[in-house]
């Protein structure tokens, strides 16, 4: 009997800060999980493109989605994942500095599944994303 891999996270944010930060958080998380990270919009669109349905190692079960990222924003990149029919159901949770309604709405409106304002303290950060990915990865039933 194969053994199934831990759980894969995809993180599209650019700030090379918020990466380590948000690195650093999931480890302090013990939940047990792979990483991938992206850097940018366009990197994003790359890996949607390229996605490969057959390959279970590539099949992320989340994804932590920054709205303001160069080349491509986080709201196109999302828009891409809903067109796509493999990759529509996955969970996108927005997570970013912007508390702005306009941001939020249009998240959403592009099929986001939750929109989260980055904590600043670290504590809280853990706390935050502990939360998100036990609830995404553990307790939401995916279709």
């Amino acid at each position: 009997m194969q053994a199934h891999p831990a759980p894969l996270i995809l993180l599209v944010e650019d700030n090379p800060d918020d990466r380590e930060l948000a690195r650093a958080a999931l480890l302090q998380s013990q939940l047990a999980h792979r990483l991938e990270v992206l850097r940018d919009g366009e990197e994003a669109a790359e890996w949607v493109a390229h996605y490969d349905p057959a390959n279970p190692e590539q099949h992320p079960h989340l994804i932590l989605l920054d709205l303001n990222l160069p080349k491509l924003d986080g709201v196109e990149v999302l828009r891409r994942i809903r067109q796509d029919r493999q990759l529509r159901y996955l969970p996108v949770v927005v997570l970013t500095t912007s508390r702005q309604p306009c941001d939020l709405l249009r998240a959403y409106d592009a099929g986001a599944n939750s929109y989260v304002a980055k904590p600043v303290e670290f504590e809280r950060f853990v706390t935050t994303l502990t939360t998100l990915c036990h609830y995404w990865l553990h307790l939401n039933q995916a279709p």
